[in-house]
């Protein structure tokens, strides 16, 4: 016969059971919370590499007159890339379904002002790298700050910028 708790509580067989069962589980969980989480930080984003000029000015002509957007892709995809306003408003289209190879820096030109680019310029590195120019021709977007959006056509999925840019005013 079980002696009785110093406390006088009569105990139920199997309650401590039960409790070490439940924090063990428990235990088990957070560990494998833990190695889930280690791994997603260890994975590579699907765009990587975001660049951009932190300010430009399309009425004033010289180096700082287009902004220039650049970003590598994980895996080989077809692009849409927007140019959105603070509020998440779509100002310029830069490109549409368009090829990007895998793991190279995909380089960008938006010349400030808003709707579709239907042609395209091409401005060539130094380096040899060739930068995309999308020529939007509608009015230019108001001062203010702008981020940058690209959809990934194969993979279903929309990756915003995680930094913002400003357009500044004449």
């Amino acid at each position: 016969m079980q002696a009785a708790p110093a406390d006088g509580r009569r105990r139920t067989p199997g309650t401590d059971s039960l409790a070490q069962i439940v924090f063990a589980l428990l235990v088990i969980a957070c560990f494998a919370a833990f190695l889930v989480t280690q791994r997603l930080k260890h994975t590579p984003t699907v765009v990587q590499n975001f660049e951009r000029t932190p300010s430009f000015s399309p009425s004033v002509a010289g180096p700082k007159d287009l902004e220039q957007i650049s970003f590598k892709l994980e895996r080989a995809d077809e692009v849409t890339v927007w140019i959105i306003d603070s509020k998440g408003n779509t100002v310029a289209t830069l490109v549409r379904d368009h090829p990007v190879a895998r793991y190279k820096q995909f380089s960008l030109r938006w010349n400030g002002r808003r709707g579709t680019a239907h042609r395209y310029g091409h401005l060539q590195t130094p380096s040899g790298r060739s930068i995309l120019v999308p020529e939007n021709e509608g009015a230019l977007a108001p001062p203010g700050e702008y981020r940058v959006e690209v959809a990934l056509r194969q993979q279903d999925r929309t990756v915003r910028s995680p930094w913002s840019f400003t357009l500044v005013g004449p």
